[in-house]
Formats: C-alpha cells, structure tokens, sequence
C-alpha cells in the first residue's frame, strides 16, 4: 500500500512538472507584442536626474494600471496611494490646495500605441490626458527596458519637464 501511494505522489509531480514546464514554453514562444498586450499594475515611476539619482514621483506605494489592448489601444493612470479626499464630498467644490494634491499626485492619459519589436521602443499616440500639455506633440516613444510574462520597464526619455523617467509594472493578476 506504502509503495502504491508512493507511486501516486511521483506521478502527481512529474504531471505537475509537466504541465509547468509546458506553461513556461508556452510563454517563452510569444512574441513582445503579445506579451505586451494585457493589464499592467503599477509598481514605480522615478525621475532620473542629470547626477543620477533618482525621486519617486508617486511616493513609495503607487497604485495605477496600464491596459495594451490587441488592436493597438491602450490607457494608463498613475497615483498617488495618499490622494486627499475632498472635504465637500463634491468634485467641483475642492479647496485650492486640495486639488494641487490631486493634480500633482496623478496622471491619466490614453490613445494608441505601436511596438517596433527591432528597436524595443513602445510608440505612444495621445487622445486625451489629465495633462493637456502633453496632447499635440506628435508620437511619443517608450524605450522598453524589460519585457516578460509578468514584468514590463520602460523609459520616458522626454518628458515635458526634460527629465527622464523609468517606469516599472507587474502584470495584473
């Protein structure tokens, strides 16, 4: 009986090994745009100064999601986990120093997007943004640092304010 139950749990596990390793080939053989597509959790943005180091713009615990869709769309919102809640409980009644809060600790923005898999760059189109200063400048470009199943980096080499940005995400779940 001990040698019958033995043998079980070694069948279970090499059909366990099995089916993983079929799952990771399965992953190792897409392309960089279907890795790509799908929803994004956000994980850090740093500014990268000209000495080297490093601000975190949306503190040390962000919250945001980035979604590549398979037709070439895609939407990104990026926050701050301490964004004041407005003591009027309305929208359009904050105070002026609650909305700078607001407006500086977030950033949503939307429109369509290329991957030249060649050059690892992700291009951006934009069709609306909380930051109307970025509309109107043709394509932007993403410089892809990292792409995988479950991770995606990328840097903004041009910003509106010249700086430069690497952006970290893990892959929803």
């Amino acid at each position: 009986m001990k040698r019958l139950s033995a043998l079980g749990v070694i069948t279970i596990s090499t059909l366990i090994l099995g089916a993983a390793l079929i799952a990771d080939d399965a992953e190792a053989q897409k392309s960089p745009q279907e890795l790509l597509v799908g929803a994004w959790t956000f994980v850090s943005a740093d500014s990268v100064r000209n000495d080297g180091s490093k601000v975190a713009l949306f503190g040390s615990n962000p919250k945001g999601i980035l979604i590549f869709t398979g037709d070439g769309h895609f939407a990104l919102v990026q926050m701050r986990a301490d964004i004041p809640r407005l003591a009027s409980n309305s929208r359009d009644q904050g105070t002026p120093e609650e909305y700078k809060a607001i407006v500086q600790g977030s950033i949503a923005y939307f429109g369509t997007y290329s991957l030249n898999e060649a050059e690892k760059v992700i291009n951006i189109r934009l069709e609306g943004s909380t930051f109307a200063n970025l509309m109107g400048g043709g394509e932007q470009k993403r410089i892809l640092t990292t792409l995988t199943a479950d991770e995606l980096k990328f840097a903004n080499p041009s910003t509106a304010s010249g700086a430069t940005l690497e952006v970290a995400w893990k892959r929803a779940r």
